[in-house]
């Protein structure tokens, strides 16, 4: 197949962990032709179709630094040009995301496959999509209001506060029962209520990781990665610090997966990282969920082979 990466720019890839390379390394071994283009290369006129202004046909060195070959550049037409399209811009989903969302919609109506789907993109941003699934959360809030966030606080005494645009644990604050700074905090993330925030009773279950669990095509990873806080952070982010260790998902954590992906799936959400702290469900990731190569290394499991088996069958189907 010809397969089409909507991605960061490639010169920035930390191959050792990168989980697009990863899909992209399992492509290759197929024998799979692999073109990779960013967002702002997207481009349609009236009278054509979508496509990727410059996309470079790539590939493979096996060099942990000059990891791949440009062998030519084209302007690729989407519908016409590829087998399928894989979205893995990362976040934060801000206007020019939700832009090249839109394009890939009009890629779709003109034949395009495009994974995840960019509607389902769309439709659920990965903090708030845990909304529809109440029976595997904690205590959430989510207001502008400062006064409702105090009284959310007075009942729950200890509590996470977040921005809805947040990536890698960017802003995000723990509250507790001493109500330190809280006015301040509040202040900071709802910009004098202009911003929507999330508000989470605090999981004590954090310092034994904040696991991030993969479903692929509809099917449960069997591993996770516990992504563990260190010293005095409260978070596990691998951004932040955290401590990336694999490990079997529990029962309660396939319980969280399998009802999320029997909702989720069919929506065209080929790839979910579920975010699950304790018993709780956290955060459903969408955009382009990470983990693949911490898990793959520490367990044994490929789980880009599974993408890739997945990403083969949905594109020809």
């Amino acid at each position: 197949m010809k397969l089409l990466f909507v991605a960061d720019p490639l010169e920035s890839f930390k191959t050792y962990k990168d989980t697009t390379f990863a899909m992209m390394r399992e492509s290759a071994q197929r024998g799979h032709q692999l073109w990779a283009c960013h967002p702002a290369d997207l481009v349609w006129v009236r009278g054509g179709k979508v496509m990727a202004s410059g996309a470079r046909r790539i590939s493979l060195t096996g060099d942990t630094h000059d990891w791949f070959k440009t062998e030519e550049t084209a302007d690729l037409v989407l519908a016409e040009g590829s087998d399928a399209v894989v979205m893995r811009k990362d976040p934060p989903f801000d206007s020019e995301f939700f832009y090249a969302t839109h394009l890939l919609s009009q890629a779709e109506r003109e034949g395009a496959r495009v994974f995840n789907r960019p509607a389902a993109l769309r439709d659920h941003p990965e903090k708030l999509a845990i909304m529809e699934f109440p029976e595997y959360i904690a205590p959430t809030l989510v207001t502008r209001s400062a006064e409702a966030i105090k009284a959310f606080h007075a009942e729950h005494r200890d509590i996470i506060l977040k921005p809805l645009d947040g990536m890698g644990g960017m802003g995000i604050f723990r509250v507790g029962p001493d109500a330190l700074n809280l006015g301040s905090i509040i202040e900071t993330l709802n910009k004098g209520g202009a911003e929507t925030v999330m508000v989470q009773r605090y999981v004590p279950e954090i310092v034994q990781g904040d696991k991030r669990v993969l479903v692929i095509g509809g099917e449960v990873v069997p591993w996770c990665l516990a992504r563990i806080p260190q010293g005095t952070e409260i978070r596990g982010n691998l951004a932040a610090g955290g401590k990336g260790v694999a490990q079997p998902i529990s029962a309660r954590d396939r319980e969280i997966a399998e009802g999320v992906a029997a909702k989720l799936t069919p929506r065209g959400l080929l790839l979910l990282g579920l975010d699950v702290i304790g018993d709780c469900l956290t955060e459903i990731n969408v955009t382009s969920p990470t983990g693949f190569q911490e898990i793959t290394n520490q367990s044994g499991i490929d789980v880009a082979k599974l993408f890739v088996d997945a990403l083969e069958r949905a594109a020809r189907a």
